[in-house]
């Protein structure tokens, strides 16, 4: 297969391509690094990174950036000028644009696997934002199975917090038991090699 990898420089997306580039050609894809370069913040970086990666197999999420603040942090306030911006413009609607754009690339019988985590359903204190990109993302994945063309497949993998992230993160993840980005990979594997399609993978 030939597979792009969006977020390949990343911890989970350099575990995802060491996993399948065993068995296919990747093409690894970033904002600033990787053999494509692609902005999910642009539509138009989107689709130009489509058009030089050509006919693919598969399209692989392994990006975006959401971002953690207290509760009490969010106001009401316009797109744009919300906290929850980022991770709407970048996380949620780049991940589903790509899916969008990418079914003009697919050959017959393709999928789409994106990635969300384990806040669509385990909420932590200043990870609302997250938990909302999350549980639209995982939406978005299960209606859009339903009606993709040319037995095009999507699915998107939910990782609980990577073991390789926890210095990082930690602070937020207390009592929460990480899985290495490695075994997360294998369900990006899963849902790349299998058949199913509008699941969501859990790695937790």
């Amino acid at each position: 297969m030939r597979i792009l990898v969006v977020g390949a420089s990343g911890t989970l997306g350099r575990a995802v391509a060491a996993e399948l580039s065993q068995r296919h050609e990747v093409i690894a894809a970033g904002r600033s690094s990787g053999s494509i370069t692609m902005d999910l913040t642009d539509v138009e970086s989107i689709r130009n990174g489509l058009k030089q990666a050509g006919e693919l197999d598969a399209v692989i999420s392994a990006a975006g950036k959401v971002t953690f603040a207290p509760l009490a942090d969010f106001k009401a306030a316009p797109y744009g000028e919300s906290l929850h911006t980022l991770g709407i413009a970048d996380k949620l609607l780049g991940q589903v644009n790509l899916a969008l754009a990418a079914r003009d690339y697919l050959r017959d019988g393709g999928s789409i696997t994106l990635t969300t985590g384990i806040l669509s359903e385990q909420p932590i204190v200043a990870g609302s934002s997250a938990s909302l990109v999350n549980g639209a993302v995982e939406a978005f994945v299960r209606a859009a199975a339903v009606e993709l063309p040319r037995g095009l497949r999507i699915n998107v993998v939910s990782p609980t917090v990577l073991t390789e992230a926890m210095p990082a993160y930690a602070p937020f993840f207390r009592g929460f038991e990480p899985v290495t980005a490695a075994r997360a990979a294998l369900a990006f594997s899963r849902s790349v090699e299998g058949a199913q399609t509008g699941q969501v993978y859990r790695v937790f």
